[in-house]
């Protein structure tokens, strides 16, 4: 293990693998660097990425790795800070053969133009539309993007028939502006109106404002896009109101990690999220399959069910595993066009990247579900959606 300095994590979960050679490349580890937040704001989703991937990881080198070299990973932390996540990418690049990026919207942008200069692939834990649109062509997302959970947002309005939604969006997420981006463009398309648009920032921790403006609005709803402890302290208050419209949340939320300090507060909220969130809920199949798979090994190490996030890191390291054993090894050139022409069933959804969609989800693989009893139930609207 190489060293490094004291504010940083290095996390090696293989070491060299016996056997013969893959792709032409000598069987030596997979070098995997992780950026993540495991401090700062954003923890609660970083923790749970790790955790994910970390147990993909080791599923992976359990059963022989991949062409008969393990994994090897190597973590950084970036503090929830874009700068961070900047020189965790510095530290990362000149040893890894892929880097799987933050769950923090604002570190991954940062960090984009350097994946493009390093041509390194990259499999980013966030949903930020401006990753993939442009295209970049060695940057690939794992979750659903935010224009597609919009998307996903107005199928569902749609359907209820609520033509006129308040938005409330945190401005400095860059998560919460893609989201809200989404919605007022492709809101014309399904007869929604939205007003009024509340804007808060991540430190922002009293709202009634906004609630008060809603009040005095002729809103059927109102669609939270924030990340972190503003979803919390919002559902709290929003609770107290006194509003009786629903209160609409992203997978942001779709975690304990929300419901467990939102607590009653959070009751008959409605919440989009990944199907292998409500996994319970889906039918017999290869996707079911997938979520289960993760679902029992997540619960037994860590005794909960894998969250929204953990869905993510679980994700991503499928899929990059199917792209390194499809490219025959980990020429980065190779692996990118693997990625490109992929296929694969995870528990997030079944994935179709492209050389001009580097997203590969849709919105059938987002559910629209309400929170009944501290947990996640998927809708009727929802339940006719199933893949």
């Amino acid at each position: 293990m190489r060293r490094i300095g004291p504010l940083l994590l290095t996390l090696t979960l293989a070491t060299a693998a016996c056997g013969g050679e893959t792709g032409g490349e000598s069987n030596d580890v997979i070098k995997v660097g992780q950026i993540v937040s495991l401090t700062g704001n954003y923890s609660p989703l970083g923790s749970e990425n790790q955790k994910s991937v970390a147990l993909a990881v080791e599923k992976i080198n359990a059963a022989g790795g991949i062409g008969g070299r393990t994994i090897e990973l190597t973590v950084r932390d970036d503090k929830s800070l874009p700068d961070q996540a900047v020189l965790a990418f510095n530290e990362l690049k000149g040893d890894s053969d892929a880097i799987i990026g933050s769950p923090f919207s604002n570190s991954a942008l940062a960090t984009i133009p350097l994946v493009d200069r390093e041509e390194i692939p990259y499999i980013s834990l966030t949903p930020a539309d401006e990753q993939v649109n442009p295209v970049h062509p060695y940057v690939f997302v794992v979750p659903a993007l935010s224009g597609t959970y919009a998307q996903a947002a107005l199928e569902y309005f749609q359907a209820k028939k609520l033509t006129k939604i308040a938005v409330a969006y945190d401005t400095k997420s860059s998560y919460a502006v893609a989201g809200f981006k989404g919605l007022q463009t492709k809101a014309p398309e399904y007869g929604v109106t939205l007003g009024p648009v509340e804007q808060f920032q991540t430190t922002a921790t009293e709202f009634g404002a906004i609630f008060t403006h809603v009040r005095s609005s002729d809103a059927q709803a109102l669609m939270l896009w924030a990340t972190g402890a503003p979803a919390v302290a919002i559902t709290k208050q929003y609770a107290a109101s006194g509003l009786d419209i629903p209160l609409v949340l992203t997978g942001s939320q779709a975690s304990k990690l929300f419901l467990e300090p939102a607590g009653p507060a959070a009751e008959g909220a409605t919440i989009a999220t990944s199907v292998g969130v409500v996994g319970d809920h889906l039918p017999a199949g290869e996707l079911k399959t997938a979520v289960d798979e993760l679902t029992s090994a997540f619960t037994a190490k860590y005794g909960y069910p894998p969250p929204q996030f953990a869905q993510d890191g679980y994700s991503g390291v499928k899929l990059l595993a199917a792209a390194v054993e499809k490219a025959g090894g980990t020429d980065p050139k190779k692996v990118r066009d693997a990625l490109e022409g992929l296929t694969l069933t995870t528990p997030n959804g079944t994935y179709r990247y492209s050389a001009t969609d580097h997203s590969g989800l849709t919105t059938a693989f987002i559910s629209i579900n309400t929170i009944e009893g501290g947990t996640f139930v998927p809708t009727d609207f929802a339940k006719g959606r199933f893949p």
